[in-house]
């Protein structure tokens, strides 16, 4: 990314982030900052289908701790994902090591949209009252499902909408082997990778964090590793 652009792109997630923002404002933020991230990845995209060098297949390993750490972990699965990346969980100590695998262009999507969220995500918890009787953890990691289900969904769609601007059919064929082969270096350096049975939350938060993930409003467009253990309370 230019730094023009990246510069742009980090004031925008910045007032996003800011505690002072109103809902409203900080939808706003986000929304512009992911339409640039968005054509972004697809401009690039294009770029390496023509000359591969300038975007190359890539990994990196961000950790995530305590508290919350398999939360915060599934935020960041539901951010790689739709932006064309694979994410494998490792244990370590008390928390997660995330091994990341995608072109570099979309790693660096994922590093500024994941650290942003992260942030909003901590405010949006810190505004909700956990309801009278019910574990203040139970309620925080069904918030936080609830709000990673619903910017995964957003992300999805975003980056199909980036997509369809361009009107061209070779763009679906180039994402779509951007996935493949990003799914082929997993194989390759996990050749017996096993899916993660699916978690089983008591509280009653996922309805409130899916709709503070509404109120992220990724625009309808698409859009460091040490500030992944960071900013959500117990």
């Amino acid at each position: 990314m230019s730094e023009a652009m990246l510069s742009k792109v980090r004031k925008l997630l910045a007032k996003a982030e800011d505690p002072a923002c109103t809902p409203a404002e900080s939808a706003a933020f986000t929304a512009k900052a992911t339409e640039l991230i968005a054509r972004y990845g697809v401009d690039r995209a294009l770029l390496a289908a023509r000359d591969p060098a300038t975007d190359p297949v890539g990994d990196r390993v961000v950790d995530v701790v305590a508290p919350y750490a398999r939360d915060k972990a599934g935020l960041l699965a539901a951010v790689a994902d739709p932006l064309r990346c694979r994410c494998v969980r490792r244990a370590r100590g008390d928390g997660f090591a995330l091994h990341l695998f995608g072109f570099a262009s979309d790693l660096e999507r994922v590093d500024l949209l994941f650290t942003s969220l992260l942030v909003q995500a901590a405010h949006g918890l810190s505004g909700t009252a956990v309801p009278a009787g019910e574990h203040p953890a139970a309620f925080r990691r069904s918030w936080l499902a609830g709000f990673a289900r619903v910017v995964g969904e957003r992300l999805r769609a975003a980056e199909a909408g980036a997509a369809a601007e361009r009107d061209a059919p070779s763009v679906a064929l180039v994402l779509a082997d951007r996935s493949d082969r990003v799914a082929r270096r997993v194989t390759e350096v996990y050749p017996r990778l096993r899916t993660a049975p699916p978690r089983r939350l008591a509280g009653t938060g996922f309805g409130a964090g899916a709709e503070a993930g509404r109120r992220v409003d990724l625009g309808g467009r698409g859009v460091v590793d040490g500030a992944a253990g960071r900013g959500i309370a117990r």
